[in-house]
């Protein structure tokens, strides 16, 4: 039996350009969908990606979420759909989109399986989620319920921390670079996070799509080294830079304080650093074996929160 054709859509974005390079690499003949000029205006970035792809060997695939005839049609070409569309609030919010690519995959028949926009938390498990934060997890849960009752194979892929989000800055709200100097630690700083480089996201998200025993289940990206507090996460800094970093306790109340000066966007960002970092979501996570990536796929050398963190030395 070969290996299934893929069909990825957003695949210029951030999580999206990731999977084209991880399908391609692992032998899939891969699909990529191509929005209309219209849409594309003058994004050269996003040409200069697609024409990459197609150097690399990926097909092209004119289709748009406005046109649902061609997203039935692009959809007919492949085994498996992977969407990437972006849920994050911050740059662009698209999770619902996914309900007309969900009608045209119900209409088109032939998909063995579906792979929709989740790759951070475990949208199930965030029903407590602080508002406006929980709204990305209502909305993942909708287009959820739709896949389900399309009766569409699928599976969802929880990859918890996203690296660039949280490790960048380690750990500190609305940071994407490392200091040198001092860091904010939020609450006591003591409760653990799970964190994952973007390229093994993508890695492992591929070698789900032909593997039975992850269909139509939630596959979790818990790499064992990479569960660590902020204080953890933050010595590993002052150990690569030999420097210790003066430390700044922020409490929950004045967290939370600053979030009426910001806008929609940055209330929810601000909302799941409240979740993680002050109520310890993640660290009751609870995980078998046969559930989590880095246990399904041993022969994938993930990166450890030392090695991501080294490319900013």
């Amino acid at each position: 039996m070969g290996k299934s054709k893929v069909l990825i859509i957003g695949g210029t974005g951030y999580m999206g350009k990731r999977l084209v390079k991880a399908s391609l690499a692992q032998g899939h003949e891969t699909y990529v969908m191509q929005r209309p000029d219209t849409e594309i205006g003058v994004d050269i970035d996003k040409v200069e990606t697609l024409i990459s792809f197609k150097k690399q060997g990926a097909h092209l695939v004119p289709a748009s979420f406005e046109d649902y005839k061609s997203l039935v049609e692009a959809v007919k070409l492949v085994d498996i759909v992977i969407c990437a569309v972006s849920g994050v609030h911050i740059r662009s919010h698209s999770i619902l989109l996914q309900l007309k690519l969900v009608e045209a995959i119900k209409e088109a028949g032939n998909v063995k399986r579906y792979i929709p926009s989740e790759f951070g938390m475990d949208a199930e498990k965030m029903k407590n989620a602080m508002e406006p934060g929980k709204v990305t997890f209502d909305d993942k849960m909708v287009v959820r319920k739709a896949i389900e009752e399309a009766g569409i194979p699928f599976t969802y892929v929880s990859a918890n921390c996203i690296a660039a989000y949280w490790l960048g800055g380690l750990c500190q709200f609305g940071k994407i670079l490392p200091p040198r100097d001092h860091v904010i630690i939020h609450g006591d700083g003591n409760l653990k996070g799970i964190y994952v480089n973007e390229d093994d996201i993508a890695t492992y998200t591929i070698k789900t799509i032909d593997d039975p025993r992850t269909l139509n289940k939630t596959i979790y990206i818990c790499p064992p080294e990479n569960i660590l507090s902020q204080r953890e996460v933050v010595q590993k800094w002052e150990k690569l830079i030999g420097k210790e970093l003066h430390k700044i306790t922020l409490s929950k109340d004045d967290f939370l304080a600053s979030k009426k000066a910001l806008d929609f966007g940055q209330q929810v960002g601000l909302s799941h650093y409240h979740d993680i970092l002050y109520e310890g979501f993640l660290t009751s996570l609870k995980i078998g074996d046969e559930d989590e990536a880095s246990k399904l796929y041993p022969e994938v050398k993930y990166t450890t929160v030392e090695e991501y963190l080294e490319q900013y030395v």
